[in-house]
């Protein structure tokens, strides 16, 4: 293992942890506030609602592993490297349509029939997530490839899950704030929080598109040429394959025995993963999508509450994901990823027999933070372990099992949202074609 990447200095590990703010800001939104946006505040039916996010999770899931195919085959732009062009393609995609998904449809009325403002955003929200896509797995792709020390990759994997608490972090605080300031004193979600979103969004953006900057100018990618000569292990990093920290797959001797994309799906240890990380990311996104609709509709909570328990979510998950790398040292990932289930799992059992929360939610939601950082942190380190120097279809792996995660996530909402819909609120109901 070389020395540069044993001693990955901590402004390129900072310059690195920062390249996923503007998709993480964006997330946060996407997940937390698109149904209660277009079902609540604009009035969508409940199934155009859920069809709006099913259409943004296939767009990911069909561009994420193109994206990872045509991130390891092109060469990149010149000599800025293959994963930073395909960032900044991404990055742009979201700058430019991100803002116009939670707005109303422009040229649009009171009158306006409700597939037509279906038809408005489904760009837009194609657009946006081909940019997500884009950003996702070029930035996933960089881990193996500035650092092959498998605790190192779980650090960076921690320290970029610390930035995407911190974005979320950011995103509950700022609209808090708008709720606070815009509220207009109503605790009830409607048609007259459209500017709060609006400027949440605008906000999101500015801020992400700075961090993105920051990750550009401060984060160096290795030739192919390099990346494959300081892959060649040392005396360290044998002795840290020990147990189940040993690669999932045998490290490659030569050249010659490089997995390229169609090779990996001849590996089982390719489908656990996947299976792995797809339900890792069906606790987390649902959980997420769903905090918001609970809180308001189940539990009858005001409307700040869905930044303020977000908030607390993320707030205790950006915590624990500081002790995540000792964690893993003494007990193993294995184990580690067991403890966050059993966080999820006392989370579940409280919600399902305490319907009169109320405060308590709050201990709760703190709960479901903890769970939910360490079982994520944990089965994006296992995928980085996975490809180990199998750098060069790095963005295919993580663009098969991004596919899953999309896929299932789009279908899940769908159903949920067919066979149990979130009623509007009475007072609300007149604004069923509103866009």
């Amino acid at each position: 293992m070389a020395d540069t990447q044993r001693t990955l200095s901590a402004f390129r590990r900072l310059s690195y942890a920062v390249g996923h703010v503007l998709n993480d800001l964006c997330a946060s939104m996407w997940f937390t506030y698109l149904l209660v946006f277009y079902h609540t505040v604009l009035g969508f039916q409940n199934t155009n609602a859920g069809f709006l996010l099913l259409v943004g999770q296939v767009a990911d899931a069909i561009s994420t592993p193109l994206v990872g195919y045509e991130s390891d085959k092109s060469p990149g732009c010149g000599n800025y490297g293959k994963r930073k062009t395909w960032h900044l393609v991404g990055t742009l995609s979201v700058l430019v349509s991100f803002a116009f998904i939670f707005n109303q449809c422009l040229g649009c009325d009171l009158y306006t029939p409700q597939w037509v403002s279906l038809i408005y955003f489904i760009p837009f929200i194609v657009v946006f997530q081909f940019g997500w896509a884009a950003t996702q797995i070029s930035h996933l792709s960089l881990i193996p490839e500035l650092v092959t020390c498998e605790h190192a990759k779980v650090e960076l994997t921690a320290y970029r899950y610390a930035f995407t608490v911190i974005a979320n972090i950011t995103v509950y605080a700022v609209a808090y704030l708008l709720f606070h300031v815009q509220a207009n004193g109503d605790d009830e979600l409607g048609p007259q929080d459209i500017p709060i979103f609006r400027n949440l969004a605008l906000i999101v953006l500015g801020v992400g598109a700075l961090f993105s900057v920051f990750f550009h100018l401060g984060t160096t990618e290795s030739r192919p040429e390099a990346a494959g000569y300081e892959g060649g292990g040392g005396g360290e990093e044998e002795e840290e394959e020990e147990g189940e920290r040993r690669p999932l797959l045998p490290r490659p001797k030569a050249s010659s025995s490089l997995l390229q994309w169609k090779c990996w799906l001849q590996q089982p240890s390719f489908y656990q993963v996947a299976l792995l990380y797809m339900s890792t990311r069906l606790m987390v996104n649902l959980s997420q999508t769903y905090i918001a609709m609970y809180l308001v509709n189940t539990l009858g909570l005001p409307k700040n509450f869905i930044a303020t328990i977000p908030l607390v979510m993320y707030l205790s998950g950006f915590l624990s994901s500081f002790i995540m790398k000792p964690v893993t040292k003494l007990i193993g990932k294995c184990l580690t990823y067991f403890l966050g289930l059993l966080l999820i799992m006392v989370f579940s059992y409280w919600v399902l027999l305490d319907d009169r929360m109320d405060q308590r939610v709050y201990g709760a939601a703190a709960l479901l933070g903890v769970g939910s950082a360490t079982i994520l942190v944990i089965s994006l380190s296992m995928t980085a372990e996975l490809i180990a120097d199998q750098t060069q279809s790095g963005a295919f792996v993580y663009g098969a099992m991004s596919f899953t995660d999309k896929v299932a996530n789009g279908v899940a909402v769908m159903i949920i949202q067919a066979l149990h819909p979130c009623q509007l609120v009475h007072t609300h109901t007149h604004t069923h074609n509103l866009s």
